[in-house]
């Protein structure tokens, strides 16, 4: 690591406040752009924000290409003239958000960015525009304090994180070297106070599976067919029940088999503490679900967890109707860690619940693609360190180890395809209201997302 920086936060500092008017209308532009990646209309849309990017790349001396896909188009920039004896890190971000509806709920349009109180309220304001903007800023921060860059950068902005990200890992595979570096920064996620800055050392893999579950050929009359007819619904919620024992623990053969535990050493630089006080009220939900064997954030982030996400059958009208439906219907997903493997746990799911299946019951499954494996990333890696330093500078405060118990399953295809060190980090909180109305960002963590980010790109510059 360095162990003099050349830019001091003041300095960086100065910078950001001279030129605030000028990124402030920046990023309204790139705001405006409804780059929703899961609505056809938005086509254009999407071409339109890929094409500002690269304009803004360009504008900051990097080689930038657009790699099309059968979706949405991936950009990837380089900027490699630190040279070959300098690291290189490979920065990932997404320029795709999710639809605005409900409309109504919106107190201000969606894709027009409004300051209110010091936050800006627009779709993709934390998710994911404002977080790639902040690192689009501070390359641009230290281009102008340096005269360049102290280390290579690589960029991958993707147009369809938000829709499973299918074209971006179609494309790993043949862009391997053009991908490969020494560090992979994952800029997507978020703090869990915002004064306490934390990074985030690991996300849990996802496999997804629907269950239909049939009696017979159509639906049956509960009055004449009632103690005869083996009702559907009853073996779906009774397979469904038998997947977990009492104490919370997964009960299919196998499922634990793959499981790496976390080193104690690991363990006790990880933040567990958990208000469950505080979670109830924000929620409203007792934390009181999973291996009641573990506490709530190892059952949250390191141990593996099967979820019912989806039930249906028969008749929910208003009203009554008396009948056996010839079918009900179940949606799971499975939180997975390393070495779990999605294909195979999806499997196992499927072969439990058609051999506990009764007499006269037929199950048929179907597992989902983009399944991802969980990413787990060791506290004394090289870019983990420099991450720390920087959020504990630019923060005034200890940086916390934490994790994330949901999936992002580009991540693991991504590092793989770069093979280098991961680090996954953001300035996101819950409460920006991603995915529904009024998200926002504010623009003191704007700021603080610079200060990071140069700060960290400073120190992965070797002393020489």
């Amino acid at each position: 690591m360095a162990a003099h920086p050349k830019l001091s936060l003041a300095k960086m500092q100065n910078w950001i406040n001279e030129n605030r008017s000028q990124w402030l209308e920046e990023f309204m532009t790139f705001l405006s752009f409804p780059s929703v990646s899961s609505e056809p209309q938005f086509k254009q849309s999407l071409l339109e924000c890929e094409e500002w990017l690269s304009r803004y790349l360009k504008n900051l001396h990097f080689e930038v290409e657009s790699w099309p896909t059968e979706g949405h188009p991936v950009l990837f920039a380089s900027h490699m003239k630190a040279g070959p004896d300098k690291p290189t890190l490979l920065i990932y971000n997404h320029y795709d958000v999710q639809p605005s509806d409900p409309l109504e709920e919106w107190q201000s349009p969606p894709f027009h960015g409004s300051l209110r109180n010091g936050q800006i309220y627009a779709r993709g304001a934390q998710d994911n525009k404002g977080q790639c903007f902040y690192v689009l800023q501070s390359l641009k921060l230290l281009q102008n304090q340096l005269g360049t860059l102290p280390i290579n950068i690589k960029l991958c902005i993707e147009g369809e994180e938000e829709i499973g990200s299918a074209g971006l890992a179609h494309l790993l595979p043949h862009k391997k070297e053009q991908l490969q570096a020494d560090y992979l920064a994952i800029v997507d996620l978020g703090l869990r106070k915002e004064k306490i800055p934390a990074l985030t050392l690991g996300i849990r893999g996802i496999v997804t599976l629907d269950v239909e579950v049939q009696g017979s050929k159509i639906d049956l009359h509960s009055g004449s067919h009632g103690g005869i007819a083996h009702n559907p619904i009853h073996a779906l919620v009774k397979l469904l029940a038998s997947m977990r024992d009492d104490k919370g623990r997964v009960a299919i053969p196998g499922f634990y088999k793959d499981v790496r535990e976390m080193p104690l050493e690991e363990r006790s630089r990880v933040s567990f503490q958990f208000d469950a006080n505080e979670y109830q009220q924000q929620t409203g939900a007792m934390p009181t679900g999973g291996e009641i064997e573990y506490s709530v954030l190892e059952r949250a982030w390191i141990r593996p967890a099967l979820e019912i996400n989806g039930i249906c059958g028969g008749y929910t009208g208003k009203g009554f109707k008396t009948v056996i439906p010839a079918k009900a219907y179940a949606k799971i997903s499975c939180r997975l860690v390393p070495d779990q493997n999605p294909a195979e746990i999806g499997e196992l799911i499927a072969a439990f619940l058609k051999e506990n299946a009764p007499s006269g019951i037929h199950v048929s499954t179907t597992v989902h693609p983009g399944q991802g494996k969980a990413v787990r990333v060791c506290p004394e890696a090289g870019i983990v360190k420099a991450f720390a330093e920087a959020f504990e500078e630019v923060f005034g405060a200890p940086c916390e180890f934490i994790f994330e118990g949901a999936s992002i399953p580009i991540v693991p295809q991504l590092a793989e395809a770069c093979g280098g060190d991961t680090i996954l980090l953001g300035l996101g909180l819950t409460t920006d209201q991603i995915h529904a109305p009024n998200e926002h960002f504010g623009v003191d963590r704007l700021e603080k997302g610079m200060l990071v980010m140069a700060r960290a790109i400073e120190l992965l510059n070797p002393v020489t």
